[in-house]
């Protein structure tokens, strides 16, 4: 099963999308956007940026898990992961969206 951005309203009223894995699992999750053009903007720049490994900020948080932020090449976070036990679940969790991003289908949640 092939990933795909659900898109879909946050309880304010913004547009979000979220990358999903080809198992269901939540990868990637986006900020909030006023309107549903920049959501759509966001999903593009997930695409492009996706492809280049140092788009990428590994992070470890003060109590010991593991998460990465995309960043665009403008240094802007376009996505954020779930936080993981481990740090090459992080790992593997990029490798899911370098994978699954470029041609992941858009649907509406």
């Amino acid at each position: 099963m092939a990933g795909k951005f659900e898109v879909y309203r946050d309880k304010s009223g913004g547009h979000r999308f979220r990358l999903k894995a080809g198992n269901g699992e939540i990868i990637l999750s986006s900020e909030g956007y006023s309107a549903k053009a920049g959501c759509a903007n966001g999903i593009e720049s997930v695409r492009k940026n996706s492809a280049d490994a140092a788009n990428f900020e590994k992070k470890e948080t003060a109590s010991g898990k593991f998460r990465f932020n995309l960043k665009a090449r403008n240094k802007q976070v376009i996505g954020t992961s779930q936080s993981y036990s481990s740090a090459s679940g992080r790992d593997n969790g990029i490798a899911s969206v370098q994978k699954n991003a470029p041609d992941a289908k858009v649907v509406e949640a």
